[in-house]
This record gives structure tokens, sequence and C-alpha cells, in this order.
């Protein structure tokens, strides 16, 4: 069995050392919130040309299809756009959103 004392003892080390620990945790630094921000724009780069690609094949594709070269080529490059930019404004929501302390919107996306 444990002494009194020696418990007492035991308590208060336990204490000194989670005040140590927290004492020592790292806080985050300004590099670390621009390292995030810098992930942050280039995934919503990454959306916006994906988006412009993905559409720009769709419309070449249906183009060499159906031989109407630049009429399809052009409407889906742009849709391909228009998708990239909505994605990339969720995105930027949902960082926003985040960043505010209310956390990740729900499934409507508000």
């Amino acid at each position: 069995m444990v002494d009194p004392k020696d418990k007492a003892r035991l308590d208060a080390l336990d204490k000194r050392i989670a005040a140590l620990k927290k004492a020592t945790e790292p806080t985050p630094t300004k590099t670390q919130d621009a390292a995030g921000g810098a992930e942050l724009a280039w995934r919503m780069l990454i959306e916006l040309v994906a988006g412009i690609v993905i559409g720009f094949g769709i419309g070449y594709g249906l183009d060499y299809l159906f031989g109407t070269l630049p009429i399809l080529l052009v409407l889906f490059t742009l849709l391909g756009f228009a998708a990239g930019v909505q994605t990339m404004m969720r995105t930027a929501r949902v960082a926003q959103q985040e960043t505010d302390g209310r956390g990740a919107p729900d499934k409507d996306g508000e």
C-alpha cells in the first residue's frame, strides 16, 4: 500500500509535471498560419484549373465526335470555368467558417 505522505508527494509531482508539459506545448506561429494559407491557395487554384481542363476535355471530345470543333469546346470550357469558380468559392466559404470558429457547414452548404 502507498503511504498517505507518499501519495500526497506523488500527486504534487503529477501536478508539477502537468504544468511543465502545458508550459512547453508549442503554440501556432505565423509561419504555420502562412503555410495553411498557401495550402488553401494552391487547393483553390487546382480546383479552378481542374474545372477548366475537364470542361476543355469534354468539349473537345464531343466536338471531335460530332465534327463541330470550336462550338462545344468553347461552351464546355466556359462551363468548366464556372464549375471551378463555384467549387473555389465553396472552399473559401468553408475556410472562412473554420477561421471564424463556426465549424464546417451542414450538408446544405450553409
